[in-house]
């Protein structure tokens, strides 16, 4: 080969380097964008429980992180625990609240019939809930009616909130309810920090459907078919990166 030649070959090994080594960090960069766009609309993400403890217990296995007592839900029957997945973005573990009496309701997100600890929704960000839910209605997705919400922390500061009833499951719990913490301190601010959340994914039987739901929604959450409703979060913590069904 001529000096010429292998000139020639060795700046275009350079360049297809070059490009590979582009092209890789532009898809890694693609594939952090569209996880941070998920995150974004993330408020938290709700773990329940047979027994609260026991929750605690299995989360602090999984991830390496032991969480943060919440509070009491008065006259809900529940109470919770609550560990920071970033800024603006929690993971609420709830189970029954054994000083409360048995609430006149069955406990939400199904806490009465579980056998196990497990992901059972979630919940997005939201402003103006009434015109949310009303637009939403019209597009074929019916959100809960809005309603207030309270729980005083162990410090004794009281927080409030208004919701779309997350009594309303859909999709098996993959449809979100929307909620607004107006002035009160995010829970996130002074729950344990130690992992943050990536990703959040879902699987459903009839996933065509359950996906229009979040698209109508403005939610960019994909669904893939499976055999029953589930919620996979993708989580940064100090036992890795794993994922929390």
């Amino acid at each position: 080969m001529e000096p010429s030649q292998r000139g020639e070959a060795c700046m275009c090994k350079h360049l297809m380097v070059s490009f590979v080594t582009l092209f890789g960090v532009t898809l890694a960069a693609s594939a952090y964008q569209a996880g941070t766009d998920v995150v974004s609309g993330v408020d938290h993400l709700v773990y329940a429980s047979p027994e609260l403890q026991t929750g605690v217990e299995k989360i602090e296995q999984i991830l390496g992180v032991r969480a943060t007592p919440g509070g009491q839900h008065p006259g809900r029957g529940t109470r919770n625990a609550l560990l920071s997945l970033g800024p603006g973005v929690y993971l609420e573990i709830i189970g029954p609240d054994p000083e409360q009496p048995e609430p006149a309701q069955p406990r939400p997100f199904g806490i009465d019939e579980l056998k196990e600890p497990r992901l059972v929704t979630w919940a997005s960000k939201g402003k103006n809930l009434e015109e949310l839910a009303s637009d939403a209605r019209r597009k074929g997705v019916k959100l809960g009616e809005v309603t207030a919400g309270s729980r005083r922390r162990a410090d004794g500061v009281l927080l409030s909130w208004r919701y779309t009833d997350p009594r309303t499951v859909l999709a098996g719990g993959i449809v979100p309810f929307f909620i607004d913490w107006g002035q009160t301190p995010h829970p996130s601010s002074t729950a344990t920090p130690g992992a943050r959340l990536i990703g959040l994914r879902a699987e459903h039987p009839d996933s065509e459907s359950v996906q229009k739901a979040l698209d109508q929604l403005g939610l960019d959450v994909r669904v893939q078919r499976g055999p029953r409703p589930a919620l996979i979060a993708t989580v940064d913590s100090p036992r890795g990166r794993v994922d929390l069904r």
